[in-house]
């Protein structure tokens, strides 16, 4: 497989140059028509400032990897035709998410848990980010010794795995999963990318975290939850940290820029891909970073003192309900 060595990134400094510029939302669907069999791939995009990323959409069968790959390649292409730098899937697209699924057992994902490094299923996600000179956030279920983790790659532009995040948040069916310990940012030409996966987005310090490490942009491949709030979730992530914020669903995508504003959204388009131009130095500008008083936040990685040193409370019952909420954990 090209590229097997990972690298993680655990720290960069914050950027302070501020210039404004607008952006510009391109919505593409795959079944729109077309041969897209063998696009020109564009020159990749050397500008460290700007990109186009691409959020694809489409909804996963479960336990078929074979199905979920040959689609999400079409996505490649797709995405390659319109100049897409950065392509990002769902959560666990490769399997289906079949942690989700009520039949799921560790067992049944022990087997089709994939090696990062050797996979052939990832190594054709490599091949296609090479052949496409693009780079790729690819969601799948990671075996790693005796673990399994509910993971995102990220491939670059010439098919090297340059790091693999690991969802560290885990309720309900994803405790089948083995938990992320860390929160690293990974290298880019954009500079440092943070991911974050679907529930870990509940948490504000998750988001935070990343930014401190110089995340401008942090993608959030998910399945579950997709109703209003969780836009309001997204869209406040990105204003309270200064950053951009991509969340890629099988059914909804959309781009939450610094000042909180929708950069772009494509919903219920199956096989489509949203494209959306970003000028990641819109978030140089550290209006809510730089008046943070750390001085005063010494609790906030202590329990609460009416929980004391319980374990973590389930999924509270009290979340929103909304008419398009779907269940959780499907699309």
């Amino acid at each position: 497989m090209p590229g097997s060595k990972i690298m993680l990134m655990s720290r960069r400094s914050l950027l302070g140059a501020a210039t404004a510029s607008a952006v510009t939302a391109v919505i593409v669907n795959q079944s729109a028509g077309g041969d897209v069999s063998a696009p020109q791939a564009p020159e990749p995009n050397r500008n460290t400032k700007t990109l186009r990323l691409g959020l694809f959409q489409q909804v996963p069968v479960k336990w078929d990897l074979k199905a979920n790959l040959a689609a999400f390649l079409d996505g490649v292409e797709t995405a390659a035709t319109k100049g897409v730098d950065l392509l990002v899937a769902p959560e666990c697209f490769l399997d289906g998410y079949a942690a989700s699924d009520p039949a799921s057992t560790r067992a049944k994902l022990a087997a089709v848990a994939q090696d990062a490094a050797k996979s052939p299923h990832l190594g054709r996600v490599a091949e296609a980010a090479a052949k496409r000179r693009m780079s790729i956030v690819f969601g799948f279920t990671q075996k790693d010794g005796d673990a399994i983790y509910n993971s995102a790659g990220l491939w670059d532009a010439r098919g090297q795995l340059t790091g693999v995040y690991h969802k560290t948040h885990l309720q309900t069916h994803d405790k089948q999963f083995d938990r992320g310990e860390a929160l690293p940012v990974f290298e880019s030409p954009w500079g440092a990318l943070g991911i974050m996966i679907c529930a870990d987005r509940r948490w504000p310090e998750t988001a935070r975290v990343l930014r401190l490490q110089g995340a401008r942009l942090i993608l959030c491949p998910a399945y579950g939850m997709r109703h209003e709030a969780n836009e309001w979730w997204m869209r406040t992530r990105a204003y309270e940290n200064d950053c951009f914020v991509a969340f890629a669903h099988p059914s909804v995508g959309f781009v939450a820029d610094p000042g909180g504003n929708l950069a772009g959204k494509l919903s219920n388009s199956p096989g489509g891909v949203l494209a959306v131009d970003l000028d990641l130095s819109k978030a140089d500008r550290h209006a809510h970073l730089d008046d943070r008083r750390p001085d005063l936040y010494g609790l906030i990685a202590q329990q609460p003192k009416d929980q004391g040193a319980a374990s973590p409370s389930p999924r509270p019952a009290t979340e929103p309900s909304t008419k398009n909420r779907p269940k959780e954990g499907g699309p």
